[in-house]
């Protein structure tokens, strides 16, 4: 439970920042702040634990690949990479990940340019669709932020017009990866069905 402020005994601040004298606040408050304010306490030590297991799992597949590709006289170059685990009798399976946040720069503003060009230059009825798409691509979110597989799914159109393709070019150019997160991911097969059910680490999830 929240203690008297040190130099205001007998009061509790609230979320305002007001100091309200603790004789004032009702006993379920008092109680609904103790549970809450212990929870979360062992929230966040779960949380280090959780890190800790993260950090020495992604250290210990990284350690093994190092063993097994010495047997190659082989060297790992760095941590990236994708790799699947499974254990001899494939029971278990742990999957290291390596995903990169793709960005992009000014010019794919130049590609919006080339690309609306392209769609007004083109027969009306032929672009109605194609235009759904591209301004589906370059709209932002609340953040702000424009969608990254809508975008590189307009490369996937397979279009023969020259402007087009220099559009393809400058969303190309104007691609550059700002980080790579790892992700460590643990799984169990089901005997009966043979499948991988992943081992859940998370506790809203679970």
């Amino acid at each position: 439970m929240q203690e008297a402020i040190a130099h205001h005994p007998g009061y509790w601040k609230d979320a305002n920042d007001a100091l309200i004298p603790v004789s004032k606040i009702k006993p379920i408050d008092k109680d609904r702040h103790a549970v809450v304010s212990e929870l979360c306490a062992q929230a966040r030590q779960q949380s280090a634990a959780l890190i800790g297991f993260k950090v020495a799992a992604m250290n210990a597949v990284h350690a093994f690949i190092e063993r097994s590709l010495a047997a190659y006289d082989v060297k790992q170059g760095g941590r990236k990479g994708n790799v699947t685990l499974v254990s001899f009798d494939g029971k278990h399976k742990v999957e290291r990940r390596m995903q990169d946040t793709i960005v992009f720069d000014e010019r794919l503003q130049a590609a919006k340019a080339l690309i609306d060009e392209c769609i007004q230059g083109w027969s009306k009825g032929s672009n109605a669709n194609i235009k759904v798409l591209v301004n589906d691509a370059f709209d932002v979110d609340q953040q702000g932020k424009i969608s990254t597989a809508r975008v590189l799914g307009l490369r996937r159109h397979d279009i023969a017009d020259a402007k087009w393709q220099q559009a393809m070019r400058a969303i190309s150019d104007s691609m550059r990866i700002a980080s790579t997160k790892p992700y460590i991911r643990f799984y169990e097969r089901n005997d009966l069905t043979g499948e991988y059910t992943p081992i859940n680490l998370d506790v809203a999830a679970a």
